[in-house]
């Protein structure tokens, strides 16, 4: 069964920086694509950065070069390194993944239905 918990969330003012772990377990052969994802009130679940089983990495434009993906396969944790913080960043954080094939590329829009496996969420607040 895998199960996947994230942590880290957290309340910050615009500008500051926070780092997410997402800590994986249940299985031992590599996903083929892991990622971010988030969810303002009212809007739909977006794909923001995904990793595949390379180590290959892509971002959604709203968080390209604030935000950075990366993975420690030897404690099966992934993380998610959040800079510049800005207001319109305030979401719920999950991260799931895809053990079925999938381009590992960030598309716009909700999230695919590929990703089967989900963590529970981390609220990232961040104020102006």
């Amino acid at each position: 069964q895998v199960q996947l918990v994230e942590s880290g969330g957290g309340s910050v003012q615009a500008g500051g920086s926070l780092r997410l772990s997402c800590a994986a377990y249940g299985y031992t052969y590599s996903s083929n694509c892991m990622g971010w994802f988030r969810q303002a009130p009212g809007k739909e679940r977006e794909e923001i950065a995904l990793t595949d089983s390379n180590g290959r990495t892509s971002y959604s434009d709203s968080v390209k070069g604030r935000f950075t993906i990366s993975e420690d396969n030897a404690k099966n944790i992934l993380y998610l390194q959040m800079n510049g913080l800005k207001p319109e960043d305030t979401a719920m954080y999950y991260c799931a993944a895809a053990f079925s094939f999938i381009r590992c590329t960030v598309v716009s829009g909700r999230a695919r239905p590929e990703f089967g496996y989900w963590g529970p969420g981390t609220q990232v607040t961040v104020s102006s």
